[in-house]
């Protein structure tokens, strides 16, 4: 969070911990950021691995979609959960699906018996992450058609294709424009169906990407990483960013230190800053307006039952440890 207050206050306009930089003055971009973290960190762990088998990976064969039916019945309460997760995440405006998939994650690697294993391609954090990521979209269109308010930036340039054709999204669309809106759900099935037409052919042409030799590989996705970050602003100073954030990332992961939460704290840190201060103007700086509320109190009563649950459960593993 603190890493989100960089640049100029969006209440009042004051430069915070720029240190005379001038492209900082926008602060820092999130992209940028969450490439380095993840991918950059990840290229430089793998460089220091030692070679594995390529021939293994080149004779990888899948059958059917790459999991069994067991598989399936055992995440049916990490698929619910994770599915409420991200409904709930989508339909809140301004979070999105990048907020949803790590919140589900965290809570699927929390109650998991294998925590250990997260971060290997286990089978309970892909079916979180991917799920409530999902589950995101549609959450997000709620707002949008019953509210005319964007949950995310998709839905912000569904709004200015809805502008295009004369259409203006809230309450009355479902009245004056049903079949619009049922257009909408349908085309919602028919993605999902072509996503599993696509996935079914596709994984097994992608896992022939890892029998590449890792010489050619990894360069490859470093420059990638370099290029994409460049291109969001055309900034040399994102490029840094990227290299930056990575042996950041790389440092954090060497002593156990999880980057979920980092991410998390940068993409809420500016709605939690500017939100609690406009809260704080209007009560004039009491802060119990804020249990004033029954939704808001509910809300910090979830949070607080939630860490005490999880320092229980943390505290009960070390013990029987």
């Amino acid at each position: 969070m603190s890493l989100a207050i960089v640049g100029i206050s969006p209440m009042d306009g004051f430069p915070r911990f720029t240190f005379g930089i001038r492209e900082l003055a926008n602060g820092l971009a999130l992209l940028p950021a969450l490439v380095g973290l993840f991918a950059v960190s990840e290229l430089i762990k793998v460089v220091k691995e030692k070679e594995k088998d390529e021939k293994i990976i080149a004779n990888y064969s899948i059958k059917g979609f790459g999991f069994k039916l067991s598989d399936v019945k055992n995440q049916k309460w990490n698929f619910v959960r994770s599915a409420l997760i991200g409904t709930g995440i989508g339909i809140l405006p301004g979070l999105g699906g990048s907020t949803a998939n790590l919140l589900a994650y965290l809570t699927a690697k929390k109650s998991s018996k294998q925590s250990e294993k997260f971060g290997t391609g286990i089978v309970d954090g892909i079916v979180a992450s991917e799920t409530a990521n999902n589950a995101a979209v549609g959450g997000a269109l709620v707002p949008l058609l019953t509210l005319g308010i964007p949950g995310d930036t998709l839905t912000a340039m569904l709004i200015g294709a809805f502008m295009v054709h004369g259409l203006t999204p809230g309450p009355l669309l479902f009245a004056h424009s049903g079949n619009v809106v049922y257009s909408i759900f349908a085309a919602l099935i028919v993605a999902n169906i072509f996503m599993v037409i696509i996935e079914y052919g596709g994984m097994r042409v992608f896992v022939k990407l890892l029998s590449i030799p890792k010489y050619i590989l990894l360069p490859t996705i470093m420059v990638l990483c370099v290029v994409g970050a460049f291109g969001l602003n055309n900034r040399v100073f994102d490029a840094w960013t990227v290299l930056i954030f990575g042996i950041v990332g790389y440092v954090l992961s060497s002593f156990d230190f999880p980057l979920t939460p980092v991410i998390l704290g940068f993409i809420l840190g500016p709605m939690v800053e500017l939100y609690l201060r406009r809260g704080l103007q209007m009560a004039q700086g009491r802060l119990y307006v804020f249990l004033s509320s029954p939704i808001a109190a509910l809300f910090i009563i979830i949070a607080l039952v939630t860490v005490t649950v999880s320092f229980i459960q943390s505290f009960r593993q070390k013990k029987k440890s």
